[in-house]
């Protein structure tokens, strides 16, 4: 296959015939196509990357793709792009039990689009690499994958700028989407399932994260970790995790016409997570809705229009949509609880039930918490 490779010309398409072809380290370093079909299948005998790419404008479709090394430190993948090879296709491809599926090492605007890619069972998780790793990247298209049974799906790492990731379903790993110090990218229409995070958004901002899915992921739905300036959208979690969103130390953020539901915590915010507008949400049937852990009063709400609270006991006289009585999810037993776990024991005492009775009738013995001025009558209309 190599030698097949040293005698194209620039811009050939080569087509792979049917078979199983033993390749050692194919390198590809001037412009082709390499094309197969779901019968031609490039095994890398278990050593180094399958297929290196070292040049511009290549493309690689319809491969099976499978058993490179399995050297983590060394980044044995089944595709392993070079910085040097911007544009890079890689389209309708099988790659199957290598260390890492696919890395883009720096090299600007690939595509990757309509793969199936499965990990390497044979090894416990955390000694497996990821689906699709992103490292300094710009301009990427990620879609229409589907990423299984490695460590993680789409892992993207300080890539700034016009990244793309549209349309992939992601299953059966640690996170669907994991996003590290990346700013100015989109994550949309993708599907998760069977994870411990469905997307797992951290150290980055200003990102576009809509119209995404997560059903019965483990831990969480939605992961917020240090990220600023992003606009969180028309997302869909349920049947829910742990915690359909967890936000830590989030600020500046738009979380809006999103539904949450059926967790154990709806939304959970902590560490300084101040200045997020969360507003036109569903949250729906969660056994907590908010878990809220600061000492600042939250107002979520936005131009007289809150959210929609499954559990709202209000009421709304002049038929506007918009309860009369503001929303409160959490009081001080909440709070003692969260601290003493072992106060739940008493949840049903006179003392519990009297020091709430208290707080209704002098709300300033209330404390910091969030409050929904304008909750919403209807789920309809608000969320996906």
């Amino acid at each position: 296959m190599q030698g097949a490779v040293e005698r194209a010309a620039e811009g050939d398409t080569l087509i792979v015939p049917k078979g199983t072809h033993a390749v050692d380290n194919l390198r590809i370093d001037k412009a082709l196509t390499l094309t197969g079909s779901e019968a031609t299948v490039l095994d890398g005998g278990g050593s180094g990357d399958v297929i290196r790419v070292a040049a511009p404008g290549v493309t690689l479709r319809g491969l099976e793709i499978r058993h490179s090394g399995m050297d983590l430190d060394e980044m044995n993948a089944g595709v392993f792009v070079e910085e040097a090879a911007t544009g890079t296709r890689i389209e309708d491809c099988f790659i199957d039990r290598t260390a890492w599926g696919i890395w883009v090492d720096g090299a600007a605007s690939p595509v990757i689009r309509d793969n199936r890619i499965h990990g390497n069972t044979e090894v416990v998780s955390p000694d497996r690499g990821n689906g699709i790793q992103l490292w300094s990247v710009s301009g990427g298209l990620v879609t229409g994958n589907e990423i299984w049974e490695t460590r993680d799906g789409i892992y993207i790492e300080v890539s700034h700028g016009g990244n793309v990731l549209h349309d992939n379903h992601l299953h059966h790993l640690r996170y669907g989407v994991h996003y590290m110090y990346s700013h100015r990218n989109e994550v949309t229409n993708n599907r998760t399932h069977d994870t411990r995070a469905g997307y797992a958004l951290m150290m980055s901002d200003n990102l576009e994260v809509h119209h995404n899915r997560s059903a019965g992921d483990e831990d969480y739905g939605l992961l917020l970790n240090y990220v600023k300036q992003s606009a969180i959208h028309h997302n869909r979690v349920a049947p829910g995790p742990e915690k359909c969103v967890f936000v830590y130390n989030a600020q500046r953020n738009d979380l809006h016409h999103n539904r949450f539901r059926g967790c154990e915590v709806g939304i959970h915010l902590t560490a300084g997570s101040f200045h997020n507008r969360i507003h036109e949400n569903a949250f729906l049937h969660s056994r907590n809705q908010v878990k809220y852990v600061g000492n600042r009063e939250q107002e979520w709400s936005r131009d007289g229009r809150g959210n929609y609270w499954s559990d709202y006991l209000g009421w709304d006289t002049d038929g506007d949509g918009i309860g009369d009585v503001p929303y409160r999810p959490n009081d001080l037993v909440d709070k003692l609880i969260w601290k003493y776990p072992l106060v739940r024991i008493l949840m049903n005492s006179p003392a519990v039930q009297s020091l709430r009775w208290i707080q209704q009738q002098f709300p300033a013995l209330r404390g910091p918490g969030v409050t929904d001025r304008h909750p919403l009558m209807d789920p309809g209309g608000v969320a996906p």
